[in-house]
């Protein structure tokens, strides 16, 4: 039975730098020939990264990006590569359009060109905008062995490319990828896989892309499965990879070139002879799936991580007020970029409690963080009496005069200003446009309020297992939550229960359940009607929030995206 050794290139690529991904595939290609592969299959668009949204309408763009995967064929054969099939996703530009495109090069040339066939456009896909679908199924043969390709969503939809190269016949199928991070998402992956492997009679190679991209995360989680639907070899997750395995594929007699389901088969012969008989490596571990709150942390850590540096910033700012949020988001913040490049503030009002100012100073030792003291109370004095501010005035102008201040202290140091805010202040609008709202990314924004306090648990278990100190002080998970911008403030004064509103809001915001079903979910109607409204009228706050790492099904602006001028409302 013929053999062959396959490479998955797990990367992390930059949206728009050509160059360095150039280099980055070339980097990992030596390391797939070093380790003896005859294939490497990188990620979706890899050269150009993923998404490249309005960027694929630049035409200077799209034939850049074509003419590099021609330069990088050759460049793959000058290095020593030209021997191991490579397969590179890219953005093409021909008379239809733009394309998402993957090229198979081989000795100095482009052997294959294939688009995408199916492109979505729901969730946080938009490639109708963007894309034209491609007709046509390239397949090489490679030491005897016949290769055909898919991209990434035309395994995700039933019909098309997977189900033609099936009739077609094909030994092997090799899947670039780009799919972003949410909750239990290999839950639905792996079955998804073993399917297609099914449905193509032949093994499939999926390979995935990681890394953060704006909102947006990538978990990697690579995987090969047998055409039978077995696991073979799975890559970590939240991390670049190379994964090598060595395949025995049952080769046979394929049909030639033709129609199916209205794509066009194309063939093209590299090498027909098998390779000789060598001694295969040992079989590949097969990585197991973080757990539920190790994978989430690791996508915040991950997306916070590259928005930082991706955008060339060293630093970030927040203010560290001893709640939990700010504590999450600094523990977070320590595991991404290291203690040394945060810097935490405190800025006590006159209704700061002396514990939250102690458990802000805590937080910072804990992790080794930078810490200073910036009261705001006679910054806030001029507002309130030249104003003569009252009420919620009075507490939204500390919000801002906080915000400000962190602004100023970016300016002044070059940090990049994290906000803090979870998921359901953000659905019902509990935060100060301008305040607490202020920053260049929200670390958290995807996460609602009792996830936080698991999280927190979670990540301080970890570390007494390590024999490490607790990143987050007991007193900030444990104390009632309060912004603390009057006397004896709770959020409760203003909230339900967090428990019961995030039930609300997993159903309303996540579900997309009108009121009947949240009145037949068992929900009071008055507590139904009330959560609603303040979902409702928060859109216009949503819109001007920091973007933040999706790790649900339905985050705000990427999937939830709804008119701020609106007159509907979902009551009783």
């Amino acid at each position: 039975m013929p053999q062959l050794r396959i490479a998955l290139a797990q990367v992390n690529p930059t949206v728009g730098d050509l160059a360095g991904n150039a280099d980055q595939t070339v980097e990992w290609t030596r390391k797939a020939v070093e380790a003896g592969a005859h294939v490497v299959v990188f990620p979706e668009m890899s050269l150009t990264g993923y998404p490249v949204e309005d960027l694929s309408l630049r035409k200077t763009f799209a034939e850049a990006s074509r003419a590099k995967v021609d330069e990088l064929a050759k460049r793959l054969d000058d290095a020593g590569c030209g021997d191991v099939l490579a397969y590179v996703g890219y953005l093409d530009l021909d008379e239809a359009g733009p394309r998402d495109a993957a090229a198979a090069l081989y000795r100095g040339e482009v052997v294959a060109r294939q688009f995408k066939h199916h492109l979505p456009n729901y969730g946080v896909f938009d490639e109708h905008r963007y894309f034209k679908p491609g007709t046509t199924l390239d397949v090489v043969r490679l030491h005897g062995i016949d290769i055909g390709m898919v991209i990434c969503e035309d395994i995700w939809q039933d019909g098309g490319p997977i189900a033609a190269l099936g009739k077609a016949g094909v030994d092997l199928v090799v899947a670039p990828n780009a799919s972003p991070y949410e909750r239990s998402k290999d839950d639905i992956r792996l079955p998804l896989i073993a399917r297609r492997a099914a449905e193509a009679g032949a093994p499939l190679v999926y390979t995935n892309q990681v890394g953060g991209q704006d909102d947006l995360v990538f978990d990697g989680d690579s995987i090969v499965v047998a055409a039978d639907g077995r696991l073979l070899a799975r890559a970590p997750q939240f991390t670049e990879h190379l994964l090598v395995l060595d395949m025995d594929i049952e080769a046979g007699g394929h049909a030639a070139d033709g129609e199916l389901a209205g794509l066009h088969v194309r063939r093209r012969v590299l090498s027909t002879e098998p390779l000789p008989a060598y001694e295969p490596l040992a079989e590949p571990p097969i990585s197991e799936p973080l757990s539920e709150e190790a994978e989430v942390w690791s996508a915040l850590v991950v997306g916070l991580r590259d928005y930082v540096q991706k955008n060339g910033f060293r630093s970030v700012i927040f203010g560290f007020s001893g709640g939990i949020d700010s504590a999450v988001v600094a523990a977070l913040a320590a595991d991404a970029l290291g203690g040394d490049a945060v810097h935490g503030v405190s800025m006590p009002s006159k209704y700061s409690s002396e514990h939250s100012r102690a458990d802000a100073a805590e937080l910072a030792r804990r992790i080794g963080a930078h810490f200073r003291v910036e009261p705001v109370e006679d910054m806030v004095k001029v507002y309130v009496d030249q104003l003569k501010l009252t009420g919620l005035a009075e507490e939204n102008i500390q919000a801002r005069t906080r915000g400000m201040l962190l602004m100023a202290l970016s300016n002044l140091d070059g940090h990049l200003v994290l906000a803090t805010g979870n998921k359901t202040e953000l659905a019902v609008g509990y935060s100060t446009i301008y305040g607490d709202a202020v920053g260049g990314f929200a670390p958290i924004k995807d996460v609602f309020k009792t996830h936080v306090w698991q999280l927190a648990r979670w990540r301080n278990a970890e570390a007494e297992k390590r024999g490490e100190t607790p990143p987050i002080p007991e007193n900030s998970i444990s104390k009632p939550p309060s912004a603390e911008l009057r006397p004896d403030q709770l959020d409760s004064d203003s909230l339900p229960d967090y428990a019961l509103l995030d039930d609300i809001l997993d159903d309303y915001v996540e579900g997309d359940r009108g009121f009947a079903d949240l009145l037949a979910a068992g929900f009071d109607p008055e507590v139904i009607d009330r959560v609603v409204r303040m979902v409702d009228k928060a859109e216009y706050k949503r819109r001007q929030y920091p973007p933040g790492t999706k790790i649900t099904f339905k985050a705000f602006g990427r999937d939830r995206r709804l008119p701020i001028t609106n007159a509907w409302r979902e009551v009783h």
